[in-house]
């Protein structure tokens, strides 16, 4: 075939592809693209030909690629191509796949020369070519011919650029010989995108085809217009041969007589052809994978390390070994109890950063939402007066009462604390969802198991079922107990004489503490959601709650504040989220429908949860803002607004509803601080008692071992892939070993002058000179291009047929007394130039 040079590196690096592909992974070596760029007709489509040893690309004179062709050449035991834009056909005829290409081309650019910057995408599967990208791009045209827009050469230019600019991109700056190289548009875009030279080798062609009596001896031997990785000359087939159905193989012995016979190359023969460009382009694959290889053996390595532990647990692992069934079931039933401890009770190992989980939901339910549903039951002030009015009325019946009776204090207190059973039940069900989610967290680690982890969810949820019920029978017998006795005589209770007291104070708010403190409840960031686009739209204020006033700053700092807001006449209400909105919001209005901010009747206050509204809301209430109540039937509100009352009814009202108001703080106090010891010692204290004691008993009578601990299929599967994995990680370290000793880091060339490419590309060209085939410059006289001011008359001298050399102790760039010689070829001096040694 046609890439030879390739193949060395062919066996180890698919050996490495084969390791990584079974582990399901891809061998990132990343290998460099390769781009032919060149003018039309320049003999690219023939160079990448020669790569993969097949002709298949489109020929013919002009522009032939009218599109980039991308070219990826694959791995394989079968030799085949297909195309991204029919994948089902593989084409094993590549004729077929010329014509496909030729088709695909005129679908998107017509018959009549236009160009598209579309590729076609076309894979070539093949045992004879490493995993290698080849780029066939348009050649670079100046003058519009046919229906190409007249700025056809910008287009070109903008397509390859694309292409050549990307850092992983080996650049064939290919140059027909019988053109003036100094104005290549090949070498001169890719000395735009890699000015040090690194990446362009410049590719001579057609050295066949130049005048007779010329060569480029002086350019393939990097002396006229040098690059850093110099020039490679290769003698592509021409269309006559193409047209014959000449052999790939029978062109490159063709190439290799060409130059081996050719006198001004026949010393460069080694360097030449295609072969040799092979073989360069191989070195420079060969130097990425060893640039590749030390971070893709750090990777394997890490990853070793992190599977060496289970896979030392798999070495000796037998499936059905009962001793091993027994021990795991033991050593999993523990750590479920171990981990559900954990999660109620905290731990620092295995910190969840990012949500509540566990005992820390709990704690929320005990200390913010349960307080929120208490406070909630004892909000309606005038259906509480209304109530206490009647009840004051009925007792005294028929008669006109002179005193206070304290039956209509124990009705209406009982009354309420029966209003206590509804949230006491539910923070009692939010507690049980809790555990519930908990225990199935802790079973995730079984489900290499999943009979055990079904049975142990189970089993364990039936139990907290159980619990549930004991413990709501407890909890309402706490508040049977409470509406037993109203106990009058409590140290905490303000009494008949303080009651009237403070019936004159009917203004002055439950919640402030004593005046000169300021109780700072809460702080934390929220959003104002309903500003207006036009006053700079919802904005994110860092909140501070205390218990006479909502004050927002700018940040956390608290120096800018951006306004105070007192806390008299304020309720809280919920607010439906938009459509749009991930936020969760809840809003702030004023009872005597004032403006609460600049000229909003309601603020609205975003959270990123709803957790954080109930947490912010359990704050409010503690500062004494409580919620909306639920909106009643119009007659209701009549009655209410038209219902008076005689002074003398009115201070017994208010004188009840003191005492009421002290003795339900004193009865909520004892139930906020009763309910969390009740579900912790009758529910989740026995359910953490439950699983270290009691599961495992109750696994081995719900069924048999074996069943139990059947292994999942995707368990087993796991384990066996982990096994591969291991293997394969071995293996690919060991192949990374063999290339690097295997193979051989060319250096970087040294730097060159290539300052005319600059002069070249602003405008100064200088003139190539191409001499007669009989005549050589002398090597003592320095590598330069020729400026258009000629010297002194060129006199040919012969010389005797000696080898040439440079006498030792000149220096370069200085002429030799004795020139070099070459059999029955004249050298060219100047007779009258003077020399240094004179």
């Amino acid at each position: 075939m046609g890439n030879r040079g390739m193949e060395e590196l062919i066996p180890l690096v698919n050996k490495l592809q084969d390791a990584f592909s079974s582990i399901g992974q891809a061998c990132n070596l990343d290998l460099p693209q390769i781009a032919v760029v060149g003018g039309q007709s320049a003999g690219k489509s023939s160079v990448l030909e020669n790569f993969v040893g097949r002709d298949f690309l489109p020929r013919g004179s002009g522009i032939v690629t009218r599109r980039p062709l991308i070219l990826q050449l694959i791995f394989s035991k079968t030799e085949y191509a297909e195309f991204l834009h029919c994948k089902s056909k593989k084409f094993t005829d590549f004729e077929e796949v010329r014509l496909e290409i030729e088709a695909e081309t005129e679908r998107a650019t017509g018959t009549n020369k236009g160009i598209s910057p579309v590729p076609i995408n076309l894979r070539v599967y093949s045992p004879h070519v490493l995993n290698l990208t080849l780029i066939d791009l348009p050649g670079i045209t100046k003058v519009p011919v046919g229906d190409q827009p007249q700025d056809i050469e910008y287009q070109i230019r903008d397509m390859i650029l694309q292409f050549i600019s990307r850092d992983s991109c080996l650049i064939l700056a290919v140059t027909p010989a019988n053109t003036d190289l100094a104005n290549s548009d090949a070498l001169k875009m890719a000395k735009e995108v890699d000015p040090q030279g690194l990446r362009t080798i410049g590719v001579i062609t057609k050295l066949d085809l130049m005048d007779e009596g010329t060569d480029a001896r002086d350019i393939l031997e990097n002396k006229l217009l040098p690059l850093r990785r110099g020039y490679m000359g290769v003698v592509n087939r021409s269309q006559k041969d193409i047209d014959g159905k000449k052999d790939i193989r029978a062109a490159l012995a063709a190439e290799r007589k060409f130059f081996l016979s050719h006198p001004a190359y026949r010393h460069l023969a080694d360097r030449m052809g295609t072969p040799h460009l092979q073989k360069t382009l191989n070195q420079q694959l060969t130097n990425h994978i060893r640039e590749t290889l030390p971070a893709l053996r750090s990777k394997l390595q890490s990853q070793m390390l992190s599977l060496e532990k289970e896979v030392e647990e798999y070495k000796n692992f037998r499936p059905d070994d009962p001793t091993r069934k027994t021990k795991a079931l033991l050593q999993m039933v523990q750590q479920l109890g171990v981990d559900f401890e954990k999660r109620i009770e905290g731990s620092g190992d295995q910190v969840d950063t990012l949500e509540l989980s566990g005992g820390a939901r709990i704690n929320r339910i005990f200390h913010e939402r349960f307080p929120f549903e208490l406070v909630k039951m004892e909000f309606d002030e005038k259906d509480l007066r209304r109530e206490i009015s009647y009840a004051i009325k009925n007792i005294h019946g028929v008669r006109t009462g002179l005193f206070t009776p304290d039956m209509a204090f124990e009705a209406i207190v009982k009354k309420q604390v029966v209003k206590l059973k509804e949230p006491c039940l539910k923070c009692v069900d939010l507690v049980i969802q809790e555990l519930i989610n908990t225990v199935r967290q802790c079973t995730t680690k079984l489900a290499s198991y999943p009979r055990l982890r079904e049975e142990s969810e189970r089993i364990v949820t039936t139990y907290i079922r159980e619990r549930e019920g004991k413990t709501k029978e407890q909890i309402l017998l706490l508040i049977d107990i409470e509406l037993s006795y109203i106990n009058t005589n409590h140290e905490d209770f303000i009494g008949f004489a303080n009651a009237q007291q403070r019936s004159t104070q009917l203004n002055k708010k439950r919640a402030v503490p004593n005046q000169g403190e300021i109780l700072v409840i809460r702080r934390g960031w929220l959003t104002i959601n309903n500003i207006s686009i036009m006053k700079g739209g919802s904005k994110e204020y860092w909140f501070v709650l205390t218990a006479e006033s909502l004050s927002w700053y700018k940040d956390e700092e608290e120096k800018e504040k951006k306004y105070m807001l007192p806390l008299d006449n304020l309720k809280i209400r919920d607010v439906e989220k938009g459509f749009m909105s991930t936020k969760h919001i809840f809003g702030i209005f004023n009872t005597e429908q004032r403006n609460v901010y600049k000229d909003l009747r309601q603020i609205e206050l975003a959270c990123d949860s709803q957790e954080d509204v109930d947490s912010w809301k359990a704050s409010f209430l503690r500062a004494g803002v409580y919620p909306e109540k639920d909106q009643t039937e119009n007659e209701e509100d009549v009655q209410e607004n038209t219902f008076s009352m005689d002074p003398q009814l009115e201070r017994q009202v208010e004188t009840i509803r003191n005492l009421v108001d002290s003795y339900m703080a004193i009865i909520n106090k004892s139930i906020r601080d009763l309910m969390p010891k009740t579900i912790m010692h009758l529910m989740i204290n026995n359910a953490k008692d439950f699983i270290h004691s009691e599961l495992l008993a109750f696994l081995y009578s719900s069924t048999d071992q074996n069943s139990l601990m059947e292994e999942s299929a995707d368990q087993a599967q796991r384990r066996d892939e982990m096994l591969r994995m291991y293997h394969a990680l071995k293996e690919a370290l060991h192949i990374i070993g063999d290339i690097t000793t295997s193979t051989i880091t060319t250096p970087v060339p040294p730097p060159v002058d290539d300052t005319w490419l600059q002069n070249s590309t602003s405008g100064h060209s200088p003139t190539v000179q191409r001499r007669p085939v009989s005549t050589i410059m002398p090597p003592s006289r320095p590598p330069a291009v020729r400026g258009p001011t000629p010297g002194p008359p060129l006199i040919p001298v012969p010389i005797p047929n000696r080898p040439a050399r440079i006498p030792p102790g000149v220096p370069p760039g200085v002429p030799s007394r004795r020139p070099p010689a070459a059999p029955n070829r004249p050298t060219i001096i100047r007779p009258a130039e003077p020399s240094l040694l004179d």
